[in-house]
């Protein structure tokens, strides 16, 4: 008899996104993402609304989840969530949601770190056919608004931190960048539309130091602030005259930061298998940053743009191979806003 295939429902909701995705053994068929514009105004998330909001959009984000998978509660074998990082508020929404729902359905629950599940997006899959995936083990940069970090994976649940910043987050540089310039939030996707009419050579920033494979934004963000601020006292069109190749420039500063560090740990291990993930892995410079490699030897591995930034398939697909693994969780798991790998 043949084995019986798994459906997973995963819920993501560490941050500003509400979603819901189903898979049937690791094959992605609904990945439904809520927005919240409500941040916008703000200049950045503002936590109570972020957790008002997923109140309001987590029963029809997994009810749409279903009707897309065409697949039935009665279906589902387990029910994955973030359990963390993230912001509190957020996280309970759908920790809650999922314990109340594996509870009434009497399923299993498997609570998942969402930066593991932003490197196992490199393993989602729209069909059988379609896919492509590192071969184990590999170097993965995971790029966000709130983390990075360097991560060897040796296989699809045994992963090993070898560096990470130690204060601001890239995407975070990004953003507080286009805040500076007085872009709209968010303003890393800003940054990357104008860097691409603009000079990259045409400004020079610092390259924080930070030891080992670790990283360091913080000197970065602050370097920004001080030349913005020099610059438009003496020409306060300095900004609207110059913004394609400031945001050029800042661009490319960023992606040599990142890839100095990530270079020499693909030149010490000698792993030449390299992925890309997280938020700002849909930026177009990062990611012809990392093909570039190809012509050096590496094989290079980035996430379609919909498992770029945070998204359930994700969770469910690692939830997939932890379920293979049997790393079950109870009722009386709670969330974490701090969860290292």
């Amino acid at each position: 008899m043949a084995n019986k295939s798994v459906v997973i429902l995963g819920i993501e909701s560490s941050c500003d996104d509400t979603s819901a995705s189903v898979i049937r053994d690791g094959v992605v068929l609904s990945n439904v993402i809520a927005n919240q514009d409500v941040h916008t105004k703000y200049g950045g998330v503002v936590p109570e609304l972020a957790s008002r909001a997923h109140q309001q959009n987590i029963v029809p984000v997994v009810y749409q989840a279903l009707a897309q998978a065409k697949v039935k509660k009665t279906d589902i074998d387990a029910i994955a969530f973030t359990r963390g990082p993230g912001l509190m508020g957020s996280l309970l929404v759908g920790t809650s949601f999922a314990k109340a729902y594996a509870m009434a359905l009497n399923i299993p629950l498997i609570e998942v770190n969402h930066m593991h599940a932003h490197i196992m997006a490199l393993f989602a899959k729209e069909t059988n056919e379609d896919f492509t995936h590192p071969s184990f083990p590999f170097i993965c940069l995971t790029v966000s608004g709130g983390h990075t970090q360097l991560v060897k994976v040796s296989d699809h649940l045994t992963l090993e931190v070898l560096g990470q910043t130690i204060d601001d987050a890239a995407g975070e540089a990004f953003d507080k960048s286009a805040k500076i310039l007085g872009l709209d939030y968010p303003g890393g996707p800003l940054i990357d539309k104008h860097a691409q009419n603009g000079d990259p050579l045409r400004f020079k920033f610092t390259h924080p130091k930070a030891p080992d494979y670790n990283y360091s934004f913080s000197g970065f963000k602050t370097g920004i602030l001080y030349f913005i601020r020099d610059e438009m006292e003496k020409n306060d069109q300095f900004i609207n005259e110059n913004l394609n190749d400031i945001c050029a420039s800042i661009q490319h500063t960023i992606i040599g930061i990142l890839f100095k560090k990530l270079n020499k740990v693909v030149a010490d291990t000698n792993i030449k298998e390299v992925g890309l993930v997280g938020g700002v892995a849909a930026n177009s410079g990062l990611r012809d940053a990392l093909k570039q490699q190809e012509k050096i030897g590496w094989k290079t591995h980035i996430p379609k743009f919909p498992y770029c930034t945070d998204n359930a398939a994700m969770i469910a697909i690692t939830a997939y191979y932890k379920y293979l693994n049997n790393e079950f969780t109870n009722q009386a798991i709670s969330a974490k806003a701090r969860y290292a790998i």
